[in-house]
């Protein structure tokens, strides 16, 4: 088994999920792979049994938080070390993957995979949300994170357990924030991303505004009343962290 388990969490994916899957297959067999159906309503599921793709086939969706978690769970109860989110899109390289792992190696909680290590955020309306929510998180935790928004994330296992014993853990910037303050080590490292080939993106213009200001309202106030799960604390001795 791999240290790293790639959790693919995918709703109405049939025009992307094969081209990624089979190139994690063909040309990064040293991590294991997992495609995480959110009850798609098109082919993703009968896709992937038809290629025999390793599979979680949810019933229902249950959004990208429920889809992530449930990967988590997965990776947590078969020992990963690691574990990593990649979208169903094809947007996230694998060639990164690897630069990922060495980072956590060194200690780290979360690494993310960042567009904006060593270059710089074009000046769009959706970056100008980007460095909204950096500052967001770096008023509220003392840390700067340059692109708080990327989707490829890769966790140790102290977080993987986290997210499995506990419920309401998004793979958000609100959640990066909140285990900011709980003491999580987060790191970044460069990365490039492709866009969407086919299919289409949640984040139109409108949602990516809702998406923002939902962002910003959580990191700013709601983290600040947010419970550890007391499941969690129990589990590890009462350690707040």
């Amino acid at each position: 088994m791999a240290d790293v388990l790639i959790v693919i969490p995918a709703y109405n994916e049939e025009k992307n999920i094969e081209r990624v899957v089979d190139n994690l297959i063909f040309y990064y067999p040293q991590f294991d792979y997992v495609v995480v159906n959110d009850g798609s309503k098109d082919k993703t599921a009968e896709i992937c049994r038809k290629k025999g793709y390793h599979l979680l086939d949810l019933p229902v969706n249950l959004g990208l938080a429920g889809g992530f978690q449930a990967g988590l769970k997965y990776a947590y109860r078969n020992h990963y070390q690691y574990a990593i989110q990649f979208d169903g899109d094809g947007q996230h390289r694998p060639e990164f993957i690897q630069t990922m792992q060495d980072k956590m190696e060194e200690g780290y909680d979360i690494v993310i995979g960042s567009r904006f290590v060593s270059e710089k955020k074009p000046k769009t309306m959706r970056m100008l949300g980007s460095n909204l929510i950096s500052a967001a998180i770096r008023l509220t935790t003392g840390v700067r994170i340059k692109d708080p928004t990327s989707g490829m994330r890769m966790f140790s296992r102290r977080m993987m357990e986290e997210f499995a014993l506990s419920l309401n853990y998004g793979p958000e910037p609100d959640t990066i924030s909140y285990l900011l303050k709980q003491g999580a080590k987060v790191a970044e490292v460069q990365v490039k991303m492709d866009e969407r080939i086919a299919g289409e993106s949640y984040l139109n213009p409108v949602n990516a505004v809702k998406y923002m200001s939902k962002m910003l309202f959580s990191i700013l106030l709601i983290q600040n009343f947010r419970k550890r799960d007391k499941r969690y604390r129990r589990k590890n001795g009462g350690d707040e962290r």
